[in-house]
């Protein structure tokens, strides 16, 4: 039987529901989703039109898994945040950081045309996204779990940013 009651290792204030850190954590990867669609509006050609290793995904299929990693990323943040709402919540900082950097991946990569940038970019993501699932971690376990697929795909999509970077310099 599942309870929420407080154990010791877990303090009563992390129960809490925290609306206002659930429509943050959600609006704030809301806006990134959105620049980044208005960045690649036209990625599914220009996308088609570049050099791809073979084992590069249809263009189809970036949307909905980005919808998937999104939804999950705001959950976590908000369990961290709900966790832990101090101003200054290192967790909640990198957090921070890295979804800026994910939000000028877009950008770079499609409306720019600047694949060696978006790779700079994307490793540095790479890195606050390992970041933030360690701080989350220390925080959340599940939390952290969360963030292991968005991982995978940042991880992914870095081997395929240089690839196409590499075929198309």
């Amino acid at each position: 039987m599942v309870t929420d009651t407080p154990t010791p290792e877990v303090p009563a204030r992390r129960r809490e529901f925290r609306p206002v850190a659930l429509a943050v954590s959600l609006i704030s990867v809301a806006i990134v989703a959105g620049v980044g669609g208005a960045a690649s509006a036209d990625a599914a050609s220009a996308y088609g039109r570049l050099q791809q290793p073979s084992w590069a995904p249809p263009s189809w299929v970036f949307g909905p898994v980005w919808g998937v990693l999104y939804v999950l990323m705001a959950i976590a943040a908000w369990r961290v945040w709900r966790a832990d709402p101090r101003p200054g919540n290192r967790a909640i900082t990198v957090y921070g950081v890295q979804l800026l950097l994910n939000l000028a991946w877009s950008p770079l990569f499609f409306a720019m045309e600047q694949r060696g940038w978006a790779l700079v970019d994307i490793v540095l993501l790479d890195v606050l996204v390992i970041a933030t699932l360690l701080a989350f971690r220390s925080r959340d376990r599940l939390a952290a779990g969360l963030l292991v697929p968005y991982l995978a795909w940042i991880l992914f999509a870095t081997a395929l940013n240089y690839s196409v970077w590499s075929l198309n310099a």
